[in-house]
């Protein structure tokens, strides 16, 4: 499968904002997660997919009021049960500057919330997307040790 992007845009709003006045980190979390999670439902069946790891998500620049920002969701590596996911967010008008990234590992499972095969591939075909798929692979690499 190839590396197909998923975008979603939020405006940022006064109640998204910390006591600096900028997007509260835990509100950038949870659409960075529901961004990684629909890369994922758009491929297998939303009900048989959990959120395992957050992998650093490192926030690079603050976001303000009024902002819009867009989280783009790639699948990026693939396991027997795992898909990792990268997930960067950017303001529209400047996509070049990345506000956000990180990767997440999601796991899908049968009605018992048991891990179980997907049958998903990720074919990697750009320099970036190879880049993305070997730091995803050492991801759950680092994973299976621990």
């Amino acid at each position: 499968m190839a590396l197909e992007a998923l975008k979603t845009c939020r405006l940022i709003k006064s109640e998204d904002l910390n006591h600096h006045g900028t997007l509260f980190a835990g509100r950038c979390a949870e659409w960075f997660v529901e961004s990684g999670f629909i890369a994922v439902a758009a491929k297998l069946d939303p009900r048989t997919v959990v959120c395992l790891k957050i992998h650093g998500m490192e926030f690079l620049h603050p976001v303000t009021l009024g902002s819009v920002l867009t989280f783009e969701s790639r699948i990026v590596a693939t396991g027997r049960s795992t898909i990792v996911v990268y997930v960067k967010s950017f303001e529209s008008k400047t996509p070049d500057r990345i506000y956000s990234d990180g990767f997440i590992t999601f796991c899908h499972v049968d009605e018992h919330t048991h891990a179980c095969p997907h049958g998903l591939s990720a074919s990697p075909e750009t320099p970036e997307e190879i880049e993305l798929n070997l730091a995803a692979k050492e991801l759950l690499a680092r994973r299976k040790k621990a």
